[in-house]
């Protein structure tokens, strides 16, 4: 297994929980605003030491909700994973996943086999632009995507939905998208939203610097998006809104 490295005592990764997180190498997409794009391009990653990593798990698991897996994309490294989290499970640890979402054949292995106690996965839109991918290609992604959320929901797995806000996207489109996602949710009954700001420089090194000129650091965008989802009935939470102050 290809890892950048682990935390092991984390409070900023899963609302509201205290984690253990460890970072795996490799991604599908290529997202512009990703600030994480050298652990996805696998820049400087190494072998996982199973023995040292299960040494500081058992140390923090008294201190810990879950054991979170992100990325990069786990799932692309799904054999080594499912080998490492049925080893995890002996420990009584719950299981994090961060994914976007877009692998479901070894999300549904995951689900099916009890590995995974809680997802967290970014609503990404407008996919065309947020993946970036071709237009095609991502349409083939959201729609995987959106399989993806009903299988969560349909075996009820506690999920954060992280909304990825930037600017310069018209609305309608973007709250389009929104809407389409939720309601592959509607019979969901354990799940959050949070919004997040995108970012970039000087506060992050994003893959695509020029792109974070056009499109981070929202203004009034998060306002809309979230009355929009008030209106619906959701309470979204807004992450690192100090930032926009």
């Amino acid at each position: 297994m290809l890892v950048s490295g682990w935390k092991s005592v984390s409070m900023v990764d899963v609302h509201g929980k205290v984690t253990f997180t460890l970072w795996l190498c490799g991604c599908n997409l290529k997202c512009p605003f990703c600030h994480n794009w050298k652990i996805a391009e696998k820049i400087e990653c190494r072998e996982l030491n199973r023995d040292k990593f299960f040494e500081d798990l058992k140390e923090s698991r008294f201190l810990i909700d879950y054991l979170h897996i992100t990325g990069g994309e786990p799932l692309l490294q799904w054999n080594e994973l499912e080998s490492l989290l049925e080893d995890v499970k002996k420990l009584g640890v719950n299981v994090s996943l961060n994914t976007n979402a877009t692998l479901v054949k070894p999300l549904e292995k995951a689900i099916n086999r009890d590995l995974i106690d809680h997802i967290a996965t970014d609503l990404k839109v407008p996919p065309s632009s947020l993946y970036g991918l071709s237009k095609e290609i991502s349409e083939k992604l959201w729609n995987i995507f959106l399989k993806s959320l009903s299988l969560i929901s349909d075996h009820q797995i506690p999920l954060e939905l992280r909304i990825p806000v930037g600017k310069g996207f018209p609305m309608y489109i973007v709250l389009r998208y929104i809407e389409d996602a939720l309601k592959h949710l509607e019979r969901h009954e354990d799940f959050y939203i949070i919004l997040t700001p995108l970012v970039g420089p000087p506060l992050v090194s994003p893959r695509d610097k020029s792109w974070c000129l056009a499109h981070c650091f929202p203004q009034n965008e998060l306002d809309v998006i979230g009355e929009y989802l008030k209106n619906m009935g959701i309470n979204p939470k807004r992450k690192d809104k100090t930032l926009l102050e």
